[in-house]
């Protein structure tokens, strides 16, 4: 009962989703083919919205859901391990319209075949467990 609070927000983080027509494969295609801005401005808002609640949360005592102060780390300068991971990630969301959010959204929905999806990005994650020791970081 205590993580109601996940549910709800997952819930939420799902109508969004599906309203603002972020799960759509043709709207995903538009975005890669730069024909609409559709997407884009939705990503443009969440990195703005990110960008602001970051900042509300360095200057604030605002604690995490395990009651602790956040940790901002100062991250490495080097973007090897960025440009390999986010390519990773890009091939794969050109290869099946869908970044992992909108593939629970579209389970919610109804669409079963995007279990294989999921599989798939599962056996990935497991892979770069067993491999993440031989990746630069």
């Amino acid at each position: 009962m205590k993580n109601i609070k996940f549910l709800l927000v997952g819930v939420l983080f799902g109508i969004v989703m599906s309203k603002s027509e972020a799960i759509s494969w043709f709207r995903m295609q538009e975005m890669f083919r730069f024909q609409s801005i559709h997407m884009y401005g939705i990503i443009g808002v969440a990195v703005i919205l990110g960008a602001i609640m970051i900042k509300l949360m360095k200057g604030s005592s605002m604690k995490t859901t395990e009651n602790a102060l956040p940790d901002f780390a100062e991250k490495p300068k080097t973007y090897t391990a960025s440009i390999l991971g986010g390519s990773i990630f890009g091939l794969g969301w050109a290869l099946t319209g869908a970044c992992p959010g909108p593939l629970y959204v579209l389970l919610g929905q109804g669409y079963w075949i995007v279990l294989v999806i999921i599989f798939s990005a599962l056996v990935g994650t497991f892979a770069y467990g067993i491999l993440r020791n031989k990746l630069p970081h």
